[in-house]
């Protein structure tokens, strides 16, 4: 039997995450995917707010649902949350995350979440660590600064020493062809799972190989991909590079929404298990990231912008593509990840790059940033255990 407290606590919880999903859209979300773009003076901040909120809206409700599953259900073994565990949970890394906003300093949503739904979850008696899983996503999280960072530098790099636009920025524009054409989509997919374009291809053509049906479609794609911006590059090499530049933007936008949702959403789900569709979730997550980038983004989009390096439209471009790939990997296998910390990393990396090198990046702002991220988790985890545990004694739980 339904009861009045039981549809007040579940109201309260919905609060909470929507509360979360407008703090992620005003930070990591909303800020990071057209930073860089920013920084290159290829779109006003006001105009990257709009467009991303969109944009994450889209990825929300069209690629949330792994990262939500493990949200949900993967971090802690043994019961699921329960309401109270869940506001706890919601409320805790939502104070951090807009303490963070309105500060100026991105805080690790990934960490800030995932601290306290672990904290709060561990704090309920019959649970134990999900170990495997911490294992999956602490590795992505060590290595994403060293890869993002790395692979930037070296883009920039060759873009910068090499200066052949006609040539470099359309075989990147192809690399990004290749990703799009197996980025995994809800609407492709049978039903309770994702299929990429070239999946989608590979199933229409029965008599081919796969794996070949596959490799067809996607290298396809990457062929019209860099046509179009090589044409473009061709007829004027500054707006090539800025149109490349703001294409790549809204790809990791997209990415942003269907990463990001999942750490709102996730714990409402084993609440509404089998009551309500996971597609309504993930509708009610979008929109709360939507509004946050439309009201909260410009700020943190400023700051990320400028205050860690000033980087050009090719620099730029050497940040966003590794930030694409790594986030549509963490997408594809379930795994919440900062957005925060792979533009960052991304955007120091190709910072070392320019002329300037190591003069061209805020050391200070850095140092200051990861001790940030650190401190989130850590804080978020133990806040998590003990609010719950306040809660438990105060007799709500």
């Amino acid at each position: 039997m339904i009861t009045v407290a039981a549809v007040a606590t579940l109201l309260v919880a919905a609060l909470a995450s929507l509360f979360m999903a407008w703090t992620i859209g005003a930070g990591s979300s909303g800020s990071t995917p057209f930073a860089p773009a920013v920084g290159a003076n290829a779109i006003p901040v006001m105009r990257a707010g709009f467009y991303v909120g969109i944009l994450g809206f889209a990825g929300a409700v069209l690629q949330g649902e792994n990262v939500s599953q493990t949200v949900g259900h993967g971090l802690v073994a043994g019961p699921p949350l329960s309401p109270i565990a869940v506001i706890v949970a919601l409320l805790t890394a939502a104070t951090l995350v807009a303490v963070g906003v309105f500060t100026g300093y991105p805080i690790a949503t990934a960490f800030t979440v995932t601290g306290a739904v672990v904290g709060t979850g561990l704090a309920i008696p019959g649970t134990a660590p999900a170990t495997a899983q911490y294992v999956q996503i602490l590795t992505l999280w060590v290595l994403v600064p060293f890869v993002g960072g790395f692979a930037s530098f070296l883009t920039a790099s060759g873009l910068r020493v090499l200066d052949r636009d006609a040539v470099l920025v359309p075989a990147l524009a192809g690399l990004v062809g290749v990703l799009i054409a197996n980025v995994g989509f809800a609407f492709l997919g049978p039903a309770g799972a994702d299929r990429s374009l070239a999946g989608a291809a590979a199933a229409a053509l029965p008599g081919v190989p796969h794996l070949a049906a596959v490799a067809l479609a996607s290298l396809l794609v990457a062929a019209v991909v860099a046509a179009v911006v090589r044409a473009d590059v061709v007829r004027n090499g500054e707006t090539g590079d800025r149109r490349f530049l703001l294409a790549l933007g809204a790809l990791v936008a997209f990415s942003a929404g269907g990463s990001q949702v999942g750490l709102a959403v996730g714990p409402l789900l084993p609440l509404v298990d089998g009551a309500v569709p996971t597609v309504y979730v993930l509708v009610g997550g979008g929109i709360g990231l939507l509004v946050g980038s439309w009201t909260g983004a410009p700020r943190m989009i400023k700051a990320l912008a400028q205050d860690y390096s000033s980087l050009g439209p090719r620099r730029s471009i050497a940040a966003l593509i590794p930030s694409f790939a790594i986030a549509q990997a963490a997408v594809l296998f379930g795994i919440p990840v900062s957005f925060n910390e792979i533009i960052v990393s991304a955007i120091v990396g190709s910072g070392y790059a320019g002329r300037e090198g190591a003069n061209g990046v805020s050391r200070g702002k850095m140092a200051r940033t990861v001790a940030a991220w650190a401190g989130s988790l850590a804080l978020a985890l133990a806040v998590g255990y003990a609010a719950f545990h306040a809660v438990v004694l105060a007799g709500f739980a």
